[in-house]
């Protein structure tokens, strides 16, 4: 199989699909494998080294996706990505469908098969793609939710873990799972008060002992959510519905009683945000303030530590990459049901429910399909 590496486009994205040990791995098991020129140079992983491990660099991402039969990629593509869809081509990459009507139809009628990390399966039921990036992001959160605390950055000009004498500031998170989590951690290492909330009671038994009892944890319901809201200096928005739309949990209204200055990092933008006042930004223009409170919602935040992102992403997805390069994408769909559960488009069809009810479309199990 031809296995196509682009560059990424997207707005200061600058991870990439596969290290040059990946590389290295196709090229030995027989594949042959293309990078676009300088695609791993942000993450710290220059071209020498994909060539010294047998990759062959390309000039142009017109040449990689053309001759491409699988291109692997990070992030959802851009509208300007959508001319090199074509029949037969499988991408695999986070695609994000649900809110992304266009990038849907583009998919759909190009024939594409697109298989989405964040929805591919492991035998547990787990989301093993999604996992890493969540636990970057959720431990970004944090870190740049500190920043914008700060005055010069629109916030309160709050210190996070406080000093003697001076009390740390309040962390509130929205979700309890691997987003929540990794906030909570890097949270409580930072002296920060923290409160996280989240539907499932056993859930929050399991934090409450995986925290020693440090973490606040709350019964998710409207009341409690707007009382902890309110008192909150930095909200961590963290809830998800594996590949469908993120429920908007806080409410402009609730917003509105937030703190002047207080910061709001909602992880789940890239499903729609679990946030009411929440849109999209990127790292060019990373925040906006809304009711006096600063919004921090990049769909890309783990693409500022791309050496980091790119090594935790690529060792989870590499087995995936593999499995499909030396059966091919049907049989491997046929085969592997985690694998299966990651088909969002095939052949012109929709084969991801959550998706299809996101856009009011009809949609196939694509085991009807292969």
């Amino acid at each position: 199989m031809i296995i196509g590496v682009p560059k990424e486009v997207k707005d200061h994205e600058s991870r990439v699909g596969i290290t040059p040990a990946g590389a290295k791995a196709l090229v030995e098991a027989g594949h042959k494998v293309l990078v676009e020129q300088n695609a791993g140079a942000l993450s710290a992983m220059p071209d020498d080294e994909y060539q010294s491990a047998g990759a062959e660099i390309v000039a142009s991402a017109h040449d990689v996706w053309r001759l491409a039969d699988m291109v692997v990629k990070v992030k959802e593509p851009i509208e300007k990505e959508y001319r090199h869809f074509r029949e037969g081509l499988v991408l695999f990459t986070y695609l994000h469908l649900a809110p992304l009507t266009e990038l849907t139809n583009a998919l759909l009628s190009a024939k594409v098969t697109g298989i989405a990390y964040e929805t591919v399966r492991d035998r547990a039921g787990a989301l093993p793609l999604l996992t890493p990036m969540s636990e970057v992001a959720g431990r970004m959160s944090v870190q740049v939710g500190a920043t914008y605390l700060e005055k010069e950055r629109g916030g309160r000009g709050l210190l996070l873990g406080g000093v003697p004498g001076v009390p740390p500031g309040n962390v509130c998170i929205i979700g309890g799972g691997i987003v929540g989590t990794n906030a909570a951690k890097i949270a409580l290492g930072m002296g920060a008060k923290v409160t996280l909330i989240d539907l499932n009671l056993n859930r929050l038994r399991e934090l409450d002992d995986i925290f020693n009892g440090r973490v606040f944890t709350v019964a998710s319901n409207s009341y409690n959510i707007e009382r902890t809201v309110s008192e909150a200096d930095l909200l961590i928005g963290g809830v998800l519905i594996p590949g469908a739309a993120a429920p908007k949990i806080v409410t402009k209204a609730m917003v509105g009683k937030m703190k002047k200055g207080a910061v709001i990092v909602d992880v789940a933008i890239d499903q729609g945000g679990c946030i009411e006042t929440a849109h999209p930004t990127t790292h060019s223009d990373p925040s906006y303030e809304v009711d006096g409170v600063v919004h921090y919602c990049v769909t890309n935040m783990p693409a500022a530590v791309p050496n980091t992102s790119t090594l935790a992403l690529t060792n989870a997805t590499f087995p995936y990459v593999f499995k499909l390069a030396k059966l091919g994408a049907a049989t491997a769909i046929r085969e592997d049901k985690g694998i299966a559960e990651g088909v969002n488009t095939f052949n012109g069809t929709l084969t991801y429910a959550a998706v299809a009810a996101a856009q009011n479309q009809a949609w196939r199990p694509v085991a009807e399909l292969v």
